[in-house]
């Protein structure tokens, strides 16, 4: 962890200044990581991953950023990282940004979840007419079914609608090849943002990248565990062989009630609380809600 000392004051200071004990370890834990910008070349040449992994956004960049997307922000903030997949030859690229994920979520009430500490906050803030003015709407939940962003060869944005619409049976995100015992030439995991959601909970998103000899693949993952309410989880994969110019993107989304997830966690003798922090092992039992396949065909 680096040196709070006179001569480098780091930019979590002020955030950890105003933490509790518990957002303390969360944000020492962030300040350890190894910061910089690391990528790797595909041995033929035509594929490369690139991530960058920066502190927690200072106050002015915060403001800057909920200016720019109109909702609070998120507790933690990692508006300078990102996990970019390029295509050499060509300069397309896309581009996981923690921006362009929050832009994704609602800005409305419109899907919003209700807990009781929500309730009450309204409640005691109903009668201050500048406070409703000040406070939009937004999905505090911080949802987002942001799958990347896609650029061209000039770095000019490119439409979703671009990507074919497909299926796994037509272009399938091949479990049997990642799963085998290749070299792991690049792996790297990012964060984006996190929220506790005034101790309600926790989301997060962040994303995975692995790259082996013939083929890659990046994980972007959004997780939210609202205690009492709901556990979802909203998944981007994106898969891609080297031999081709072909890649393969799979968005699914995962959700269920909180108290059935934990019936099925006690059915299966679970450590409950222990499982509910083990994304992984809740992706295996939430019930897929959405899920959809497209491509990209590089030239």
């Amino acid at each position: 962890m680096p040196r709070l000392s006179f001569g480098f004051i780091h930019p979590a200071l002020p955030v950890i200044l105003h933490a509790n004990c518990r957002q303390r370890r969360r944000i020492a834990a962030a300040m350890a990581q190894s910061y910089g910008t690391f990528s790797h070349t595909s041995p033929n040449g035509v594929w490369k991953l690139t991530t960058r992994k920066q502190p927690i956004l200072k106050a002015e960049p915060i403001e800057e950023l909920h200016q720019d997307i109109g909702i609070p922000i998120p507790e933690m903030i990692f508006g300078d990282n990102y996990v970019a997949l390029t295509h050499v030859p060509s300069g397309w690229n896309l581009h996981f940004n923690a921006r362009d994920a929050m832009d994704r979520v609602s800005k409305t009430e419109e899907g919003m979840l209700q807990v009781a500490v929500a309730e009450e906050w309204k409640k005691e803030r109903s009668h201050q007419e500048e406070v409703k003015q000040v406070v939009k709407p937004f999905d505090w939940s911080y949802s987002t079914d942001y799958r990347g962003t896609t650029s061209g060869k000039d770095g000019s944005l490119v439409e979703e609608s671009q990507w074919r619409q497909s299926n796994q049976t037509a272009d399938p995100i091949r479990i049997d090849l990642l799963s085998r015992q290749d070299p792991i030439q690049f792996f790297d995991a990012v964060d984006l943002y996190e929220d506790e959601l005034a101790d309600n909970g926790i989301a997060l998103f962040n994303i995975k990248v692995r790259m082996m000899p013939q083929r890659l693949l990046v994980l972007s993952r959004y997780f939210l565990r609202l205690d009492g309410v709901i556990i979802r989880i909203r998944d981007t994969r994106v898969y891609v062989e080297h031999s081709t110019n072909k890649v393969v993107r799979q968005y699914t989304n995962k959700e269920e009630k909180y108290d059935v997830v934990a019936e099925q966690l006690k059915a299966r003798r679970e450590n409950v609380p222990e499982a509910f922090r083990d994304v992984n092992k809740l992706a295996q039992i939430l019930p897929t809600i959405e899920e959809k396949t497209d491509v990209f065909e590089v030239t």
